[in-house]
């Protein structure tokens, strides 16, 4: 079997509508970065008997995406791509309780399954200099387990 680097600009990121069936490619992303320890939770377990060397456990794993981009609009109408639309309605000031959970999934192209997260959405700082586009991003963290499914 030959291995393949991945290349990042590569990665297919969708985001669900609220049906959880209907999905958006997120689209012109610059950069997808991946945290798999992002709300990790340990309990230190170090004692008397560990001679002087810190011991822990893991008692929670998380795990967080990154993404960023230029802003964009519609020439005609200011309305955001439905994928980036979708990110920033869940991340939304009214999208609290249950409301702020929405479904995300990801894969490389070569993968015959998608990682799929129920997740919470915050949106990055936006803005920029006076020579450069306007910045675009979101921080999506995991809630529950990933769940593998069959790229159909």
């Amino acid at each position: 079997m030959t291995q393949t680097k991945v290349n990042a600009r590569d990665i297919i990121f969708e985001v669900a509508e609220a049906d959880g069936t209907t999905w958006h490619r997120v689209e012109h992303l610059k950069s997808v970065v991946r945290n798999p320890s992002e709300n990790e939770a340990v309990a230190e377990t170090t004692d008397y008997d560990s001679e002087g060397a810190y011991e822990e456990e893991v008692m929670q794993r998380g795990s967080s995406l990154t993404i960023t981009g230029d802003e964009m609009e519609d020439d005609t109408t200011g309305v955001a791509p439905v994928g980036r639309a979708r990110i920033e309605a869940l991340a939304g000031e009214d999208a609290l309780g249950s409301d702020s959970l929405g479904k995300v999934r990801f894969r490389s192209p070569r993968s015959s399954q998608w990682n799929v997260w129920t997740c919470t959405v915050r949106l990055s700082e936006n803005g920029g200099e006076t020579n450069v586009k306007r910045s675009w991003g979101a921080t999506v963290r995991k809630c529950g387990k990933t769940v593998k499914v069959a790229v159909s």
